[in-house]
């Protein structure tokens, strides 16, 4: 989720909230979980290409988009608030930093990533479920945009614990 966050020192931080992370990697799972308050979870993730059409799925997180690989010329969504890829591309990121709430201590966790090489290309979505999304019961939906980001070298700096006032 997109989120801002003021600091302790007043400075407004923009970054992601992360509700959920699944990864199709045991190592991964492990890793991310010893570093991370991101609650990894394992899933299976099967990817499939037909036709010109590339099919992203899990059966145990009931999930399943579609989108059309190779085509040269995008509209945005139909519904899309964006007039322009130009513009949806600033919500593409990278965001500097995610957040983590403890509910308990009351406190946020903030870790900022430093990233090379993000170059968002634009993709054109067939069609997506995601039973995760269903979850929250939001009365609307839309899809803005889709980008494919691959291959971003990555780190993360340590992260900084402040209090929730």
């Amino acid at each position: 989720m997109f989120v801002r966050y003021t600091n302790e020192k007043g400075k407004r931080l923009r970054g992601l909230y992360i509700l959920k992370s699944e990864t199709d990697k045991a190592l991964m799972k492990v890793m991310g979980n010893l570093f991370t308050h991101y609650n990894y979870t394992t899933t299976d993730i099967s990817i499939t290409s037909t036709d010109g059409v590339k099919t992203i799925n899990s059966l145990n997180s009931n999930f399943e988009f579609s989108i059309e690989e190779n085509k040269e010329e995008l509209d945005l969504p139909e519904d899309s608030p964006f007039d322009e890829w130009k513009q949806a591309r600033r919500f593409a990121g990278p965001l500097p930093f995610t957040f983590t709430y403890n509910k308990e201590e009351k406190s946020v966790l903030i870790i900022e990533g430093v990233r090379s090489n993000w170059k968002p290309t634009p993709i054109h979505v067939l069609d997506y479920k995601f039973e995760f999304l269903d979850s929250f019961r939001f009365n609307e939906i839309i899809l803005a945009n889709a980008f494919e980001i691959t291959n971003i070298p990555y780190y993360w700096k340590k992260g900084k614990l402040e209090l929730w006032n």
